[in-house]
């Protein structure tokens, strides 16, 4: 049976424990309020580069480029992003259990390749021995454009070289704080949005196919880029749930070793007690 002394260690123990996960509640509630802010600054740009895309593709059906060319699909490529922390509940399991589907059921037409984003992800693939073609691990902070691009420009270079035929993303979608699901998201071939006949009389300078060609794999970099911060925003959002779970568990846990701990401690009185007018009973004796 635990003494007093280990119940009181105990119950230091716990709070100690609260305490920190307190803390990265309220560290992990800041870092997300500022990873929606984000992702709403960045959604108006993405659509407005799809519309003109979009618009551009339906004006001149003649424009042709490497990255909207669709080719029979043999060699594919995963781009999984997942965090490189811990502590967040199921956010890392969630994507990596997505990611093993996707290549449970394309592994006997295609050839896959991994490119990995976020340590997590990397260290457990690693020790499968899967065919991991690049891996990266996360800047400190918030989500860099530059990781974004070097990506970006990485994954449509080898795309237009021929080493894969269609590239996906994988990553968590951010809907709320207590709400991310794991996504599938074609990134190559780029397919742009019908948004029917491009209105009006319209000069372009440089030319259509020279803005095309630049825009292209632009859109590449901003979609990568798009599924980091949504990927950050679910982290947080997943560690804020799973560290306030906690909190409130340590809570009932130092409720129930306070409660023992009083038992305990009235059991030991009560037993001095009796001692006591046990032996104050034998000298009357």
């Amino acid at each position: 049976m635990a003494t007093l002394r280990d119940i009181r260690r105990r119950i230091k123990s716990v709070k100690n424990t609260q305490q920190i996960t307190k803390a990265m509640k309220m560290v992990a509630a800041a870092k997300l309020r500022r990873a929606q802010e984000d992702i709403i600054a960045a959604r108006p740009y993405a659509k407005k580069m799809m519309e003109v895309l979009s618009s551009l593709a339906a004006r001149t059906k003649s424009l042709s480029h490497p990255l909207l060319e669709k080719r029979d699909v043999r060699k594919a490529e995963a781009v999984v992003i997942t965090s490189d922390r811990g502590m967040c509940g199921a956010f890392n399991s969630s994507i990596i259990r997505t990611a093993e589907n996707f290549i449970k059921t394309n592994k006997d037409k295609l050839e896959i390749t991994l490119n990995l984003v976020g340590r997590k992800g990397r260290d457990y693939f690693r020790r499968r021995g899967l065919n991991i073609r690049q891996e990266r691990t996360l800047p400190a902070g918030r989500p860099d454009y530059r990781l974004a691009a070097d990506i970006g420009q990485d994954i449509a270079e080898n795309y237009i070289k021929g080493t894969y035929d269609e590239v996906c993303l994988i990553y968590s979608e951010f809907k709320s704080t207590l709400s991310q699901r794991p996504v599938v998201v074609r990134l190559l071939p780029i397919e742009p949005a019908n948004t029917g006949d491009f209105p009006g009389e319209y000069l372009f300078e440089p030319s259509e196919e020279a803005i095309f060609s630049q825009l292209l794999p632009k859109h590449v970099e901003v979609q990568v880029f798009r599924a980091l911060l949504e990927s950050a925003a679910s982290e947080h959002g997943a560690r804020m749930t799973a560290m306030d779970s906690a909190t409130k568990n340590a809570k009932e846990m130092i409720s129930g070793l306070t409660l023992k701990y009083n038992r305990a401690r009235q059991a030991a009185i009560t037993k001095e007690l009796m001692e006591i007018i046990g032996g104050a009973e034998a000298l009357k004796g």
